[in-house]
């Protein structure tokens, strides 16, 4: 058995490659099923290397044997004698690059799916998972364009008249290299806003903010722009320097706390130790309120009535909208049953002069006969 093979080893070259191209692919079978075996050993006691299991799996079934393919090209002496010799290995090359920048890619998306479980966003303080998913995200997107641009530029350096190709283009036309700058202006700066918001996180998922007058919350943050899902099921895309150009408003920058603002607008004859009861009253009753904050003030007045502001604090947004609601309808209905009279409305005063029977000598002038002032309160 070893004699056959070598003296097809020294035969031909034709021979000498089909040999070790076979050795090669045996090589790889057993080295898949060694590092099969320990992945799967170790994924039984960790979920993150199951994960990677799962998903690198596929890649995996092509980088293994084109890397043995490769290597045994190598180990040739007269692969740079033969022409097509050196166009399989280069072809095999470009092909194991490929496949190690599937691999590189299908990595980052299970270190993303491993801080999406160690952090996960439906629980009630959930500022730090939302800091730390806003960061994993935006860079997997960012490395995502890196490790893309990485392999790509790598396989066309490997090819000699691509490069040469793009030597020259860069010696000599400084003008449309200038031109493809400007070109690619948005996508480096929606890459460049990327790190931005991922260092220094003017927003974060699960944020609420309000853009252009839209409330809503940050619903994915991609490469180069955010969705965010409006609270009447729209979707707003924003590009990622936007943000970082324009003011807006998030409402869960540092805590989902927020206070609530309810104004009404009634008589100056509203007794305001009642109402401030019944605001409490209707405080202790809500489940939505997180007992930090109940009050009631009277903010401003004119000359028909007084406006009353009652502040009242919860744990989040959604919390806060539907207190606000409760607590409106309540001290309205508590006014309309309980102190009809200070609702807001017109008064008139009518001043009458003395009937000319009565007192005609002291009679107005014609047209005078009465006389009516208004105001309203």
């Amino acid at each position: 058995m070893i004699g056959a093979v070598v003296r097809l080893w020294s035969g031909s070259p034709w021979a000498r490659l089909g040999l070790a191209l076979g050795v090669a692919l045996l090589a790889a079978l057993l080295l898949r099923a060694v590092a099969y075996a320990l992945l799967r050993r170790l994924a039984r006691r960790h979920p993150t290397l199951a994960d990677l299991l799962g998903r690198t799996s596929a890649p995996m079934e092509w980088l293994i044997p084109l890397l043995m393919l490769v290597v045994a090209l190598r180990v040739l002496p007269e692969i740079d004698t033969l022409p097509a010799f050196v166009l399989i290995q280069h072809v095999l090359a470009v092909a194991l690059l490929l496949a190690a920048t599937w691999l590189a890619l299908r990595c980052l998306g299970t270190l993303e799916l491993a801080a999406i479980r160690r952090y996960p966003l439906d629980v009630a303080d959930n500022l730090a998972a939302r800091r730390m998913l806003t960061q994993v995200r935006v860079l997997r997107r960012t490395a995502d364009i890196v490790v893309l641009l990485i392999g790509i530029g790598t396989v066309l350096l490997t090819i000699p008249g691509v490069r040469q190709l793009g030597t020259s283009l860069l010696a000599s036309a400084g003008v449309a290299g200038l031109a493809l700058g400007f070109a690619a202006k948005p996508v480096l700066g929606n890459l460049i806003g990327g790190l931005q918001i991922a260092i220094t996180q003017p927003i974060r998922l699960d944020d609420v903010v309000v853009i252009q007058g839209e409330w809503g919350r940050i619903e994915e943050i991609t490469g180069s722009y955010v969705i965010v899902h409006i609270w009447d099921e729209r979707r707003l895309v924003v590009p990622l320097s936007w943000f970082m150009e324009n003011t807006f408003q998030n409402w869960t920058r540092t805590s989902s706390k927020l206070l609530g603002t309810v104004f009404l607008w009634l008589d100056y004859r509203t007794p305001m130790a009642p109402l401030r009861e019944e605001l409490r009253r209707l405080c202790k009753a809500a489940p939505e309120w997180d007992g930090r904050v109940c009050v009631l003030q009277v903010t401003d007045a004119n000359d028909r009535t007084m406006q009353l502001r009652a502040l009242v604090s919860s744990a989040d947004s959604g919390r806060s909208f539907d207190l606000c609601c409760k607590v409106r309808e309540g001290l309205i209905a508590y006014v309309q049953s309980r102190h009809p009279g200070a609702l807001p409305r017109w008064r008139g005063e009518v001043d009458a002069w003395p009937s000319e029977a009565g007192c005609s000598a002291e009679a107005p002038p014609a047209g005078d006969h009465a006389h009516a002032r208004g105001n309203g309160a």
